[in-house]
């Protein structure tokens, strides 16, 4: 097992005047689960792959333990990838699969044989090792290319988005299967998604990456109630959070004419055109008398327990839906108007301009 650092690591391709990773700066401890997430192309992928030996390094460097991998071949590296579509050889049983790479390193046959059942055993994939890829299901594959990692005893697994060929209720449960499988294993993994629900139930640590840029790595509970800038405090959470345009004024932000109180440190700092962040649980409702902004229900999204009431404000600064999460007893309807409110303690404050956090 072993640790991962990025040293300003880079990736330029040639043509392009702006890196796909830029300076990128990581620490990822030994045993650790850290997931890379984002949107489409903002060099997650690429991360991961410079860390596999498939990107060229083009700056900086890479290390794994405390030896620099930075341009040695991807079969010296010690590490080994899933891919998202699993790549598993058609022609081949599901036990020939996971056992190719060993074969192809020279690993005797009986501990080759010995280590396949140790991970079919993990994977409850015993009942199909003489089966061909055709004749499994979807999250049965994902197993398999699991097993051809699993076999190897690498320091570190690679996963690019290794569930987005699953539907929504495998991926569900193949995500906790992941995160329990190397918990056991205790292998050093790199994972990617652009899903941010996959990245804040997997990851011992999440790492939010933008243009090629690092925003903020930090445990999901720090990243959902701590956003370090604008991207990330929109990036993270489902649904997303309401951020609305305000003013700086007296100890709170003037949306329109309303006020939401905000804390000391934001209060001290704040200027200008600011962006109030609220979480769709962190609204109140309470009433016009009471100072609440008024937002017109357009669609209530019922999950049992909880709702989601999606409205309008038509306050100025507001965002044209306004997200509140209710008891689902409260039973609102489309076409209601409610009052909403929150506390200093649950209001992110950023500059609207930098981006740049101003809550304590």
């Amino acid at each position: 097992m072993a640790s991962v650092t990025y040293q300003n690591a880079e990736r330029l391709y040639p043509g392009s005047t702006k890196p796909a990773v830029d300076n990128l700066n990581l620490e990822i401890q030994d045993g650790e689960f850290m997931v890379l997430v984002g949107p489409s192309g903002c060099g997650k992928s690429t991360s991961l792959r410079m860390l596999a030996g498939l990107e060229e390094v083009t700056n900086g460097k890479i290390l794994i333990g405390d030896r620099d991998i930075t341009h040695l071949p991807p079969k010296d590296r010690d590490i080994a990838m899933v891919f998202q579509n699993y790549a598993l050889y058609p022609h081949m049983t599901v036990a020939d699969n996971m056992a190719f790479s060993l074969k192809m390193a020279k690993v005797g046959k009986e501990e080759r044989m010995q280590r396949v059942a140790e991970a079919a055993k993990l994977l409850d994939l015993e009942d199909y090792l003489e089966r061909k890829p055709k004749a499994l299901s979807g999250g049965q594959r994902q197993r398999v290319a699991m097993g051809r990692a699993i076999v190897r005893h690498p320091q570190v697994f690679c996963m690019d988005e290794p569930l987005s060929n699953l539907d929504a209720k495998l991926r569900v449960s193949t995500r906790t299967q992941i995160a329990a499988l190397q918990q056991r294993l205790g292998i050093t993994t790199v994972y990617v998604t652009h899903d941010q629900v996959e990245a804040m139930t997997m990851g011992d640590r999440v790492a939010v990456m933008k243009d090629g840029i690092l925003q903020q790595v930090d445990t999901p509970l720090n990243l959902y109630d701590r956003p370090a800038n604008l991207f990330v405090a929109g990036f993270i959470g489902s649904p997303a959070m309401n951020l609305v345009q305000a003013k700086a004024g007296e100890g709170a932000a003037r949306i329109g004419e309303y006020e939401v109180p905000v804390d000391r440190t934001a209060s001290s700092k704040m200027r200008g055109a600011i962006t109030v962040g609220v979480r769709p649980e962190a609204w109140r409702i309470t009433t016009k008398e009471e100072g609440g902004m008024p937002v017109k229900v357009t669609v209530v999204e019922e999950l049992g327990a909880d709702a989601y009431v999606y409205g309008t404000s038509g306050v100025e600064g507001t965002p044209s839906d306004i997200v509140v999460r209710i008891d689902a007893r409260k039973n609102l309807h489309k076409g209601e108007m409610i009052y909403v409110t929150t506390d200093p303690n649950h209001v992110h404050v950023f500059d609207t301009e930098s981006g740049e956090r101003l809550s304590e």
